[in-house]
C-alpha cells in the first residue's frame, strides 16, 4: 500500500467510525464502543507508518482536482512533511487515549453514542487539517472542528453554563474565521492557487503583493482558533464540557490547529516584519496574562484552560522568532502532558466530587485513594513547569533559545524586537507557570482537611490511559530533541546554557514561593473552621461532573464563591487576585464594546420593524378595508335605491354640464 493511500485512510477511518456510530447508536448500542475506539487506534497505526515512511525527508505530495472552478482551482491535495507526519501521530494518539478513557468516564451517560461519534468526527477534521495540501480543503476541516466543539462543549446542555459556553466558543471562533476566510481568498488571488506548495512558491518569489494585510487577516483566525489574545476568552468557559473533551481540544485538535497553520505558512508571515512583531506581542500578552489568570482560578479545569492558553503563547512566540521547529516541538510535548493533566483532573474531580480547588484543599485522603492520578499528575505538572528532565523542559527551552538567538542578531528571519519581547515574556511566564502548577498540585492532592467522599474505584480504562500518557510526558523531550531536527528543517533543538539556567531557576523560584505561601496560608486556615464539603451521590465520573456543573460547585465563570483561606494564589497576587480571577475583565470589556451595542441595535431594529414598518403595513391594509366597508354599505340590493341614486347622479351631471356651458 502506497504512502498516499495510507495517508488518505488516516482521516477517513475516524470519519467512517463517526458516521457508523451515529447510525448504529440507537439500533445497535453494543457496537458504539468498538466504533469509538478502533478507528482512532487504526488511524494511529497508519499515521505512524506514514511518519516512518516519510522519515523527515522530502514531503509527500499528491493531488487531484476536486472540482473545476474556472479560475483558482480547488484540489484534493496531500502535503506531508516532517511536521505533518509527527503532528498526525500526536492527534491520533491523543484521540485514541481520549476515546478509551471516555468508555469508562461516560459509561452511564445516555448521550455517549453521539458524544463518541462527535469525538471521532473532531479527530477526522483535525487530521484533514494536518495532511491537507490545499487551503480550501484545510478550511473544511477547520470549520468542522468548530461545529464539533459547539456540540461537545454543550454536551451537558441541561445546564445554562454548558449552553452559554458552547455558544460563546462558536461565536468567538467564528469572529476570527471571517477575516481568516478573507485572508485565504486574498492569498489565493495573489498566488493564483489554493495549493500550499504553490502559495509558498509565490511567497518565495515575491509574487504575493500584500503579505502584511494577508498575514494579519489570517492571524485573526488563528487567534480565535488557538485562543490567543484577544480572542482567548472562549477557552476557559469551554470547561463546561466533559473533561475528556477538554483534553482533546486542549492537547491535540482545535487549539493546536492555529499554531500548526502558522507553522505551515511561516514564510508568508516572515515576509512581513509588522506581522512578526504583532505575533510576538500577541504571544507575550497571552503568555503572561494567562499565567496570572491561572494563578487566581479556583476551578481545577479553568487553571488548566488558562495554562493551555499560555503554552500556546509559547508556541506562537517561537513562530514569532521564526523557529517553527521549536513551536511544533512544544506542540508535541504539550499535547502529551496537557492531555494527561486533564484526564488526571477528571479522576480527581470524580474522587472529590467537586471541581473546586477550594473544596479539594480542605480534604485529605485523595492521594491514597487515587495514587494513579496523583503520580501521573505530578509527572505532568513537572513537565508543565519545565523541570528537567521532563519533556516540557526541552521543548520550552527550545522556544527560549530561539528567542535568545534572535536577540543576538543571528537570524534575518525575525526582527530583534520580536526576540526581546518573546524572551522577556517567556522567562516571566516560566516563573508564573511553576507557581500555578505548584499551587494546583498542593491544593488538589495535598489537602489537609476532612476526609473526601468515596465514589469508588476508577475504571481500568481510565487509569491505564493515565500511565500511557505519562511515558511521553516524562521521556518525549529528552528522546526527541536530538532526533527531531532532521524532521524540522534541520534546526537545532538543544537547550542553550543561558536560557536553561534562567528558565529553570525562575521555575524553581516560582515553585518555592508558592510552597512558602501555601505553608503560611495553611497555618492561617488551620485556625479557620472547616466548611462542609458537598458529597455527591455515587455514579460514573461524567455524571458526577455534570452534577458539579449543575449544582454550581462552583458554577463555571462564577468567581463570587467564598474565598479559600489556604489559597497561596491570593497571597502571591495580592490586590491583583480579583482582577486576574475574572480574566482581567475582558468579557466585561467585550460586553460593553460589542454585546451591548449589538443588543441596542437589535432593539432599535425591532422597534422600527414593529412601530414603523408594521404600522405602515397595517395602514396599507386598513385603507382598502375602510373603502371596502364604505362601498359595501351602498350595495343594499334594493332596486329603488339604485334607480334613485342613478337619477340623483344624472341630475348632478346635468347641473355640472349646465354650469360649465353657462360659464363658457
Amino acid at each position: 500500500m502506497t504512502t498516499t493511500t495510507l495517508a488518505v485512510l488516516v482521516p477517513l477511518l475516524p470519519f467512517l467510525g463517526a458516521a457508523a456510530g451515529l447510525l448504529l447508536g440507537r439500533t445497535a448500542p453494543g457496537f458504539v464502543r468498538p466504533l469509538a475506539v478502533l478507528p482512532p487506534l487504526a488511524s494511529l497505526v497508519l499515521a505512524a507508518l506514514v511518519a516512518v515512511r516519510q522519515g523527515g525527508d522530502a514531503a509527500v505530495d499528491a493531488r487531484t482536482e476536486l472540482t473545476p472552478t474556472g479560475s483558482v482551482p480547488i484540489e484534493l491535495a496531500l502535503h506531508i512533511d516532517g511536521f505533518a507526519a509527527l503532528v498526525a501521530v500526536l492527534v491520533a494518539f491523543v484521540a485514541a487515549c481520549v476515546q478509551i478513557y471516555s468508555t469508562g468516564y461516560l459509561r452511564d451517560d445516555p448521550r455517549y453514542p453521539s458524544y463518541a461519534a462527535l469525538v471521532s468526527l473532531f479527530t477526522s477534521a483535525m487530521l484533514l487539517v494536518v495532511y491537507s495540501g490545499d487551503l480550501m480543503v484545510l478550511l473544511v476541516g477547520w470549520e468542522v472542528m468548530g461545529i464539533c466543539s459547539y456540540f461537545l462543549v454543550g454536551h451537558y446542555w441541561e445546564t445554562p453554563e454548558a449552553r452559554a459556553a458552547s455558544l460563546k466558543a462558536f461565536l468567538v471562533t467564528k469572529l476570527g474565521d471571517v477575516p481568516f476566510l478573507i485572508g485565504l481568498f486574498a492569498l489565493a488571488a495573489d498566488a493564483g492557487s489554493f495549493r500550499l506548495t504553490r502559495v509558498l512558491g509565490a511567497v518565495a518569489s515575491g509574487a504575493v503583493d500584500h503579505p502584511t494585510p494577508i498575514a494579519l487577516l489570517l492571524l485573526a483566525g488563528v487567534a480565535g482558533k488557538s485562543a490567543q489574545f484577544p480572542l482567548h476568552t472562549w477557552l476557559p468557559d469551554a470547561m463546561a464540557g466533559p473533561t475528556p473533551v477538554s483534553a482533546l481540544i486542549h492537547a491535540a485538535t482545535m487549539v493546536a490547529a492555529g499554531v500548526y497553520f502558522i507553522a505551515r505558512l511561516l514564510p508568508l508571515f516572515q515576509a512581513s516584519r509588522t506581522a512578526m512583531v504583532v505575533l510576538a506581542v500577541m504571544a507575550a500578552v497571552t503568555m503572561a496574562g494567562s499565567a496570572l489568570a491561572a494563578l487566581a482560578q479556583d476551578d481545577i479545569k479553568r487553571v488548566l484552560a488558562y495554562s493551555t492558553v499560555g503554552q500556546l503563547g509559547y508556541m506562537t512566540g517561537a513562530l514569532a522568532v521564526g523557529d517553527r521547529g521549536a513551536a511544533v516541538f512544544h506542540l508535541l510535548t504539550h499535547g502529551a502532558f496537557k492531555a494527561l493533566l486533564f484526564l488526571a483532573a477528571g479522576v480527581i474531580i470524580h474522587a472529590a466530587g467537586t471541581n473546586s480547588l477550594a473544596a479539594m484543599s480542605r480534604m485529605h485522603g485523595l492521594r491514597d485513594r487515587i495514587p494513579d492520578a496523583y503520580w501521573t499528575m505530578t509527572v505532568a505538572l513537572l513537565a508543565l513547569a519545565a523541570i528537567p528532565p521532563f519533556s516540557g523542559f526541552f521543548s520550552k527551552e527550545s522556544v527560549l533559545g530561539a528567542a535568545e538567538h534572535v536577540t543576538a542578531g543571528h537570524t534575518e528571519h525575525a526582527p530583534g524586537a520580536a526576540g526581546w519581547i518573546v524572551l522577556a515574556a517567556g522567562l516571566l511566564t516560566a516563573l508564573l507557570t511553576a507557581a500555578y502548577a505548584t499551587r494546583l498540585w498542593l491544593l488538589a492532592v495535598r489537602g489537609r482537611g476532612a476526609e473526601a467522599p468515596d465514589h469508588g474505584r476508577q475504571p481500568l480504562t481510565m487509569t491505564v490511559v493515565l500511565w500511557v500518557l505519562a511515558v511521553p510526558s516524562l521521556a518525549l523531550g529528552g528522546l526527541a530533541y536530538r532526533s527531531l531536527p532532521g524532521w524540522f528543517d534541520g534546526r537545532d533543538l538543544t537547550p542553550t546554557l543561558l536560557t536553561s539556567i534562567l528558565g529553570t531557576g525562575l521555575a524553581v523560584v516560582g515553585g518555592l514561593l508558592t510552597y512558602g505561601a501555601w505553608q503560611r496560608t495553611t497555618a492561617l486556615a488551620a485556625r479557620t473552621p472547616l466548611g462542609a464539603v458537598a458529597a455527591h451521590p455515587e455514579g460514573d465520573a461524567g455524571l458526577v461532573e455534570a452534577e458539579a456543573i449543575a449544582t454550581h460547585q462552583p458554577a463555571y465563570g462564577d468567581i463570587a464563591h467564598a474565598p479559600d483561606p489556604a489559597d497561596p494564589g491570593r497571597l502571591l497576587l495580592g490586590p491583583l487576585h480579583r482582577t486576574a480571577a475574572a480574566g482581567f475583565h475582558l468579557d466585561a470589556v467585550y460586553t460593553a464594546l460589542f454585546v451591548r451595542p449589538v443588543q441596542a441595535g437589535a432593539s432599535l431594529v425591532r422597534f422600527l420593524d414593529r412601530e414603523v414598518v408594521d404600522t405602515y403595513v397595517r395602514a396599507a391594509a386598513a385603507l382598502p378595508r375602510l373603502l371596502g366597508a364604505a362601498v359595501r354599505r351602498t350595495q343594499t340590493g334594493n332596486v329603488q335605491t339604485y334607480v334613485s341614486a342613478l337619477l340623483a347622479g344624472t341630475v348632478v351631471l346635468a347641473v355640472a354640464v349646465l354650469l360649465v356651458a353657462t360659464g363658457a
